[in-house]
């Protein structure tokens, strides 16, 4: 006779999924950017990409297994996805060992100071881009002009949040034929990244609609062009690449639309009235900050729960 009762230990409730496969589609969608890239900013791109994703995931497999070894470089992914949009957050022609030592400190600073992943409290990419750009301002302020030779001494361009908005068409913007980070430039490749990665149930869609609704809200009180602020700059990017991190974003529905509210409402503040062109890097480490406190009070009571 079967047996009528099976005892084992949690978690009862399991999923398909895992960290892996999660961030193995993370990578996927991360292909349309970084094609683009390619094409507007020449194959040097792909080298920054690969430069930043291998440093990644050697000082985790270093930090984590004090081996290299293929196996233990790969790990699980998730010092790669780190990687690839640290690298596409950069310039074109940024040179190559920025590039790494911004890396480095992405994972050994913004990740494994804190305990390693689900423990880090900010946004690794972020982190390395942070630092990179108080390091060398020279080169994370230097644009170059799409399909030009890429490289520090190239033809230089501004991006289009430093040039009067009537002199970039929404359909460059939209396409990505304008200056700016190799990865943030192309509203097209990022939408089809957001699409794959909404289908698939890895972001929630509360966080980059709210961003953006922050950052369109902001356009609208100050007078200023709402698409223009949509589609220029690393907004986009960050609202579905970076803001939507499951680790250093809040897990409560209301909690998400809060943190993305303030994400966009900080980015286009420092865009706005700040000293540099985009905010992003600082307004998304900003909420970071604050992500403990929002679950704290934007979580559901238990039922039955009385307050003290």
């Amino acid at each position: 006779m079967a047996n009528k009762l099976v005892v084992s230990s949690s978690p009862h409730l399991r999923t398909p999924e895992s960290v892996d496969s999660i961030m193995r589609d993370v990578l996927i969608a991360l292909i349309p950017p970084l094609i683009v890239s390619a094409w507007l900013f020449s194959l040097y791109s792909i080298w920054m990409v690969v430069v930043a994703t291998v440093v990644c995931m050697v000082s985790e497999a270093v930090m984590v297994h004090k081996s290299v070894s293929l196996s233990k470089i790969k790990g699980d992914w998730s010092a790669a996805v780190t990687g690839v949009i640290y690298g596409l957050s950069l310039p074109p022609g940024t040179p190559w060992w920025v590039v790494a030592i911004g890396a480095f400190i992405a994972i050994s600073v913004g990740k494994h100071v804190f305990g390693g992943l689900g423990y880090n409290i900010f946004n690794p990419a972020l982190v390395g881009r942070a630092f990179v750009v108080l390091a060398w301002p020279s080169y994370l302020t230097h644009w170059t002009e799409p399909f030009q030779a890429v490289d520090f001494d190239s033809a230089t361009a501004a991006t289009p949040l430093v040039v009067d908005s009537d002199a970039v068409s929404l359909s460059d913007l939209f396409v990505g034929t304008t200056g700016g980070s190799i990865g943030e430039t192309s509203i097209l490749a990022i939408l089809l990244g957001a699409v794959f990665l909404l289908v698939k149930g890895h972001i929630d869609i509360r966080i980059p609609a709210a961003y953006m609704g922050a950052v369109a809200v902001m356009a609208l009180v100050t007078g200023q062009d709402i698409m223009y602020h949509l589609f220029s700059g690393s907004a986009f990017f960050a609202a579905v690449y970076m803001a939507t991190c499951m680790v250093t974003s809040p897990y409560t529905k209301t909690g998400k639309l809060i943190f993305g509210f303030g994400c966009g409402l900080f980015t286009a503040l420092f865009r706005m009235f700040g000293s540099a062109p985009e905010g992003v890097t600082y307004a998304i480490l900003l909420m970071n900050a604050l992500v403990p406190f929002i679950n704290k009070y934007t979580r559901p009571k238990i039922y039955g729960e009385v307050s003290n």
